[in-house]
This record gives structure tokens, sequence and C-alpha cells, in this order.
């Protein structure tokens, strides 16, 4: 494991900090496994993230993963996470934003283009609905299916349909 460089510290942490502090709703920082998450206002996600790439002072020009979650907390349900790398520095961040159930949170698909299959699976497998997506619709799973397989309360063997004859009936 490596800890935090002073340049990781300065920028993800004391730089961030100022910039953002409006938008932030916790942070935490990992100095032994080098990991800073801040949990970012939903409504704040789609200006932060465009600010994180085009300001010099950050530069995260790649969006490494987005994954969608339950977190495991009534409301909200759902988080979203974005992983972020600064390819010149190496320096990386990860915002978390809480999305409770049948809301839409923004789409970063206008700031990374790589987002758009990530933001369609978590759509597909948890129900997230990203409001200007330019294509938002199942990636895995037919367009007829009910339900969203990763959900806690998605039943293990499924639902019965054509499909799945051997699911739990609704």
């Amino acid at each position: 494991m490596r800890e935090l460089t002073e340049l990781e510290e300065n920028t993800l942490i004391v730089t961030f900090k100022k910039r953002f502090a409006a938008d932030i709703l916790g942070t935490v920082v990992d100095r032994v496994r080098a990991e800073v998450t801040y949990t970012i206002k939903k409504e704040a996600i789609l200006g932060v993230c465009h600010s994180l790439k085009s300001e010099p002072d950050f530069k995260m020009n790649a969006l490494s993963d987005l994954i969608g979650a339950e977190s495991g907390e009534s409301c909200p349900r759902f988080e979203v996470i974005y992983q972020l790398l600064a390819m010149e520095s190496r320096l990386r961040l990860r915002l978390r934003v809480r999305v409770k159930e049948n809301e839409e949170i923004d789409s970063v698909t206008k700031v990374w283009r790589s987002a758009g299959w990530a933001e369609r699976e978590a759509y597909d497998m948890f129900g997230i609905v990203f409001k200007g997506h330019p294509d938002l619709r199942r990636i895995y799973l037919p367009e007829d299916f009910d339900g969203f397989p990763l959900r806690k309360d998605f039943p293990l063997r499924g639902y019965k349909d054509k499909y799945n004859p051997n699911g739990e009936e609704r």
C-alpha cells in the first residue's frame, strides 16, 4: 500500500474542499490506501464533474468506472459511484452520489462519453435513471423484462415469466 503524496493531499483534499465546499455531503480520506472519496449532492454532480475535467488544478480527464449500487439504507436507496483519473498526474478520486428510488440523476455522458455504457448498466440492473442520457435503454436484459435483478428485493430465482418458468410468482 502507498500513502497519499503531497500533491494528492493538496489537490484532492485542500483544493477540492475549497472549490466544492457547498456541494460536499461527506468525505472519507484513507491516507494509508491513498484513497479519497467525496459524497456529493445529487443536483451538483454534473457541474462538479465538468469542473474536475476542465479545471487545470484537477484535469480528471478519464472516468475509469461508474458503478450503481444499493446502499443498504432505505432512503436514499441507491448510490452512483464515479472513479476518476487524471492521467497526467495520476491522481485518482472517487465521488459518491446518493439517489432515492424513482429519482433521476444527471448523466455525465456530456463530460465523459465513456459513461454511456456504465450508466446503461446501472439503469438495467438497478433502475437508476440518468437524465439527459443519449440512449438510456437496457443493455443486458430484453426491453420487456420486468424488474431490476441486482436490487436486494429481487427474488433470488427471479420472477416467473416466459423467460424463467421456474421463478417466483409475483
